[in-house]
């Protein structure tokens, strides 16, 4: 965040150095006040930039076996630009790289989800799939494994069919 206030204050004190140099270039006929301006828009195309691009730029980060199931875009009336075009405020991965299954339960996956947010730290929550029966269990405060690898203290919720996340956990 701090790199992005850095950058924002940046691109608002190069677009008026570029307005000077136009200035000086037209003979000093523009109006003094236009600097500022030219500033200010330019810091606003900064900020507007870095909302467009940062779930792009975290997604091409993520590590191998890290895969995007769901992303969620933002609309808002306090930024009228994105009833046209909304942004990616967040998205869910899946870490299918460390996915674990058992022989004993050959329907069911467990692996770890991640919660990004644009201005939130990161989420992991552990969560067991039950491809078969199309429903999950959140694992957050643990579990209880049987001897057979079953989960005895699950709370199943049931999944549509064509759920992306589970999808992508039962491909794997």
């Amino acid at each position: 965040m701090f790199i992005e206030l850095i950058a924002t204050v940046f691109a608002g004190i190069a677009a008026a150095g570029l307005l000077m140099l136009v200035n000086i270039a037209l003979g000093r006929r523009l109006p003094r006040w236009l600097t500022p301006v030219a500033a200010g828009l330019g810091m606003i195309a900064a900020t507007i930039s870095n909302e467009y691009t940062w779930y792009g730029r975290t997604a091409d980060a993520l590590p191998e076996g890290m895969k995007v199931a769901v992303t969620v875009e933002e609309q808002s009336w306090i930024r009228p630009w994105t009833q046209a075009w909304p942004y990616t405020e967040r998205f869910v991965a899946i870490d299918t790289g460390n996915a674990m299954t058992n022989d004993n339960l050959p329907g069911q996956v467990l692996t770890d989800l991640y919660f990004f947010g644009r201005w939130a730290p990161v989420n992991k929550a552990p969560m067991l799939f039950d491809c078969t029966a199309h429903r999950s269990a959140l694992l957050i405060d643990g579990a209880d494994f049987a001897q057979g690898g079953t989960v005895s203290d699950a709370q199943w919720q049931p999944l549509p069919e064509d759920d992306p996340i589970l999808g992508i956990v039962c491909e794997t």
